[in-house]
């Protein structure tokens, strides 16, 4: 879905290789490993990006690094559009009609980012009739990629809204958090 937007398909896997991994500064060789890419190509669209401001470039010894720049306009914006078209989010997308009758789909920003979480806290919410062997099957490639635990959880809509209207407190806290949502509408959400 990210190749319907942008031409170039090393910036495509070079994107979606730093926004995977938002914190991790990458050496322009394992750039090239990782995105299985000319190494002409990778310099081309690094360059690419680094004058566009969104990407930062870093001289260590004889090396060149390369990270995100946060304070890029639209950095969480891109952020938003990749965890929704690549990986879990892509593949969930991807697979809706497998999944059964999802009216949500939302993916924890907390999880996005990857930044460090409490045990409690859901990675990823699916609220409708969703087909239980199909998720997991996605889940469990996600977790294979990233290589962690990936928490989620699913509910009906019945139990989504007495759970909201009750005021429980574990969906109140995921209602709380920040999130990106892969399915639905997040006014409906949280209304």
């Amino acid at each position: 879905m990210l190749h319907d937007l942008i031409v170039s398909r090393v910036r495509v896997k070079i994107l979606e290789l730093f926004f995977s991994n938002p914190e991790t500064i990458y050496h322009v060789r394992e750039i090239v490993r990782r995105t299985s890419e000319e190494i002409n190509a990778v310099r081309r669209e690094l360059s690419h990006l680094e004058k566009k401001g969104i990407m930062s470039k870093e001289h260590r010894a004889n090396r060149l690094f390369y990270s995100l720049r946060k304070d890029y306009s639209i950095y969480y914006d891109l952020l938003e559009l990749i965890v929704k078209t690549t990986g879990m989010g892509g593949e969930i997308i991807k697979n809706k009609p497998k999944l059964g009758k999802v009216k949500f789909a939302m993916i924890a920003g907390k999880f996005a980012r990857n930044l460090k979480k409490n045990a409690n806290e859901v990675d990823l919410l699916l609220v409708g009739k969703v087909v239980l062997p199909e998720i997991n099957q996605i889940v469990r490639a996600e977790e294979v990629r990233r290589e962690k635990e990936i928490n989620y959880t699913v509910m009906s809509e019945e139990e989504f809204e007495f759970r909201k209207n009750r005021r429980d407190p574990f969906v109140l806290e995921i209602l709380k958090g920040s999130r990106i949502m892969v399915i639905g509408d997040e006014e409906e959400l949280v209304r």
